[in-house]
């Protein structure tokens, strides 16, 4: 029975292309998922766009010298040209800087705000009086209260995950202009997410708990068991959707408030060009609601926007939220900043006609629990073990011998023995194995059942030998190509939601499209025969569907990200530069003596700092050193070292340093001890 569905998948930021992590996490799950209702005679409505008013966008700006528009422009037409060439079937692409967009989101703020679901707050927030700005959620960076990252952002540290806000982090500083902030009173709207926790504890926790992934549902848990705090709404900046209120000027909807209503306002565009009511596909509880994103996503999904819907009282709320885990490359996390990436454009131009081989290498490594990581040398073996040794294989040989034995005509078959029986009946289970996992979201899963119906046709052929039988029976031949010929068409069908452009080429080579009646997905399962007899295919050199993929190719990519690593690795060497100029008196002041270090520990709750005891020869004193990333304590203790003695004392962590152990590096960047070369020297001998 046909049903009516709206998936949407997570708005790409347009600050940057598309790389195989968002690929991987979000749109060829749901892209699967999306073509496979669509087989399966349902009403889909596949919805995306750019999402073009996040902080790192106006970042991103700052740093090109032009305006957030322009960064916007730019890769919104990357961004969407990248999908389609891919193969991403997106009913409506849109973009957050559209007017219908603008329109939905001012329109669902005013309703919450005219029913008196915002509280107004006037709070602290941080400031930055050389930028003369507000500094929202990437505009600070600072240490994580919770697992003490250095580098964790406003809005959510990506070391451990945790949600945040800015004035939660630990020595924040100024991302635009690196000076320590100060607080300044400022009016923001806040949606009260404590008002709807005990509706979220009923729709969650009593009725997704089996439906939901275990990190899904996990992560949702902790959040609402450590209990909801209100969430502003808005923020001050120039760049966004004005706030719709009187008294606002200058404050613009926060980001994550006016994103996912960019599904909404997608789909309006799409329903009003195609002539659909799009109230349809989210008012009518008939219809099923399903969220693709990457973990990094949950809590805005499953918390905050559903809690937004439930407010505003007329939309459904999602089914489920599918969320996977991330992709890393090469066994390192995947950075755009760092250029640690394989970029979606620069794979469709360097490897032309092949986005089904990255679509199933994707999908078979897909991180669906866990965090799971792209190499090279797997996308390679995936395209040449798989793709090419056993579907394309099967498909050559089948379109081979059909055309030398029979001019590319189908042939009748004669009786059907057990084989061929076990054989059909084993095909036509396939739709409901691979169905099952697409419906569970387990694409990975169900792209290897797919491979297994083209082992299946190996096997067959392997066993049957119609090479041999075609010189000592003739009507054998005829039932075993008949046999292989069948289920080269439902491999034809069955394999669209993965491999859609195989699928096209195979479908032109089988001349399915010119059959009375094309096969469904679920007439493979039913009709005795998908391919009839006396039906033509294509004849001549039959078209690979696959080729192989040589070492040569996949070494240049090695090269490529060794470059990138090289590269980023010189433009983060910082070299300090030379001091003012001091006088030799200045530098006679200096007491260097020969220490040896006497004990070591790591000091609680840093990642850099080590506590040493160091005999200097005078005395033995306590040392901090800014080494424990370079040396465990292990290391380090009866080392000779070098000390400059006569250091005025300064509290680190409420540990007195009375020294400073020289240091220096090596050709590799390493740190290395300034120490004596003989173990000869005396400790507290002067270097002079």
């Amino acid at each position: 029975m046909s049903k009516r569905y709206t998936i949407t998948a997570a708005l790409p930021y347009t600050n940057g292309p598309i790389h195989i992590g968002h690929l991987a996490g979000v749109y060829v799950p749901a892209d699967i998922y999306s073509r496979y209702l669509r087989l399966t005679d349902n009403d889909v409505a596949f919805i995306c766009g750019s999402d073009e008013h996040g902080v790192p966008i106006t970042i991103k700006a700052k740093r090109e010298g032009v305006s957030p528009q322009d960064i916007v422009d730019k890769y919104h037409a990357i961004i969407k040209q990248s999908f389609e060439d891919f193969g991403i079937s997106f009913d409506n692409y849109s973009r957050t800087s559209a007017k219908i967009h603008h329109e939905t989101a001012s329109e669902f703020f005013k309703t919450l705000y005219n029913k008196n679901e915002f509280v107004e707050e006037v709070s602290e927030q941080l400031y930055d009086a050389q930028a003369n700005q507000f500094l929202a959620d990437r505009f600070v960076i600072g240490t994580c209260p919770k697992c003490g990252y250095e580098e964790a952002y406003g809005d959510q540290c990506e070391n451990c995950g945790t949600s945040l806000n800015a004035t939660d982090l630990i020595n924040p500083k100024s991302a635009i202009t690196g000076n320590i902030p100060t607080l300044k009173e400022t009016k923001h709207w806040f949606l009260p997410l404590n008002k709807h926790e005990d509706f979220l504890k009923e729709w969650i926790l009593k009725g997704h708990k089996k439906d939901w992934k275990p990190n899904v549902y996990g992560q949702v848990k902790s959040w609402i068991d450590d209990g909801l705090r209100p969430r502003a709404v808005t923020r001050d900046l120039d760049w966004g959707i004005p706030v719709p209120l009187e008294g606002a000027e200058g404050k613009v909807l926060y980001v994550w408030f006016d994103a996912p209503i960019g599904y909404i306002s997608s789909t309006k565009e799409w329903a009003a060009r195609e002539g659909k009511n799009w109230e349809d596909y989210w008012k009518d509880e008939n219809t099923e609601l399903y969220h693709f994103i990457g973990k990094d996503n949950i809590v805005f999904h499953c918390i905050i926007f559903p809690a937004m819907l439930k407010a505003e009282g007329s939309y459904i709320l999602p089914k489920n939220v599918p969320a996977n885990e991330f992709l890393n490359l090469e066994g390192n996390k995947l950075s755009t900043s760092k250029n640690w990436a394989v970029w979606l454009p620069d794979y469709l131009k360097e490897f032309p006609n092949q986005q089904d081989v990255l679509r199933y290498a994707l999908t078979a490594n897909a991180p669906e629990t866990k965090d799971n990581d792209f190499t090279w040398k797997d996308f390679q073996a995936r395209n040449n073990n798989e793709l090419v040794a056993i579907f394309g294989n099967f498909i050559n040989r089948v379109v081979v011998l059909t055309n030398k034995y029979y001019d590319g005509i189908v042939p009748s078959p004669s009786d059907f023995n057990s084989i061929d029986e076990e054989t059909l009946t084993t095909l036509k289970a396939y739709p409901s194995v691979i169905s099952s996992a697409i419906e569970r979201f387990r694409f990975r899963e169900g792209s290897q059942e797919l491979m297994n119906l083209a082992r299946l046709g190996n096997k067959y052929l392997a066993d049957e030998e119609p090479w041999k039988t075609i010189k000592t029976d003739e009507a054998r031949t005829k039932t075993v190509m008949f046999v292989a010929l069948q289920i080269a068409s439902a491999l034809a069908v069955l394999c669209e939601p993965f491999l859609p452009f195989t699928s096209k080429k195979l479908n032109k080579i089988l001349r399915q499209h010119e059959l009375e009646k094309v096969s469904q997905w679920n007439d493979i399962s039913t009709q005795e025969v998908l391919l009839p007899a006396e039906h033509s295919i294509q004849t001549g050199k039959p078209e690979l569907l696959f080729s192989k993929i040589e070492d040569e190719t996949i070494q240049l990519q090695l090269d490529k990200l060794e470059a990138s690593k090289k590269t980023n690795e010189l433009a983060n060497k910082s070299v300090e530069p030379q001091k003012e100029e001091i006088t030799f008196d200045d530098f006679t002041k200096l007491d260097l003596r020969v220490g040896t270090i006497l004990e070591a520990e790591k000091m609680p709750k840093t990642k850099k700092l080590l506590v040493l005891k160091v005999d200097t020869g005078i005395d033995t004193r306590t040392i901090v050193s800014g080494i424990a990333e370079s040396f465990s304590p292990e290391d380090v203790v009866g080392k000779r070292v070098t000390v400059l003695v006569n250091l005025a004392p300064r509290k680190l962590r409420g540990v007195e340093s009375q020294g400073m152990i020289l240091m220096t590096e090596d050709e590799s960047g390493n740190l290395v001890f300034v120490n004596p070369d003989s173990d000869s020297i005396s400790d507290g001998l002067k270097i002079s």
